[in-house]
């Protein structure tokens, strides 16, 4: 589940318009981070300077800022709020961001991956032909 999720964050490179569910932030969170440990380690065993590392880094920029946007998405917020990080304090509210559940209503990025339909979609009935469904 962990690594479909890293999947799912990856094969979404640069998609900055849509909205991303915790499972997918965190589980790309968890996987990249062990990959970036896994190269720095290897780095430390093969070179004297970080190459591996380096590269590592490259490749995972870009959907670390996506999914970072896309979560944020999920929770009603600009990806733009993701500069706060910068302030020095910006971390604690990002985590606390990332870590809410997804807004039950669609926003301007979507419907929500978590809840599909909504309740007020859900009891409207829909009419095709004369005929409910």
């Amino acid at each position: 589940m962990i690594w479909q999720n890293f999947t799912l964050a990856l094969g979404r490179y640069f998609d900055f318009n849509s909205r991303s569910r915790r499972a997918e932030f965190w589980g790309f969170m968890l996987i990249s981070t062990l990959i970036s440990a896994a190269a720095s380690a290897w780095d430390n065993f093969l070179f004297d300077v970080e190459v591996i590392e380096k590269v590592v880094e490259v490749v995972f920029f870009v959907p670390t800022i996506a999914v970072g946007a896309r979560r944020l998405h999920d929770t009603g917020r600009s990806g733009w709020w993701q500069l706060i990080i910068f302030t020095g304090i910006g971390i604690i509210p990002l985590l606390i961001w990332f870590c809410q559940d997804s807004d039950t209503q669609p926003n301007k990025w979507g419907s929500s991956p978590k809840y599909g339909v909504t309740n007020e979609e859900q009891d409207t009935p829909t009419y095709h032909d004369d005929q409910i469904v």
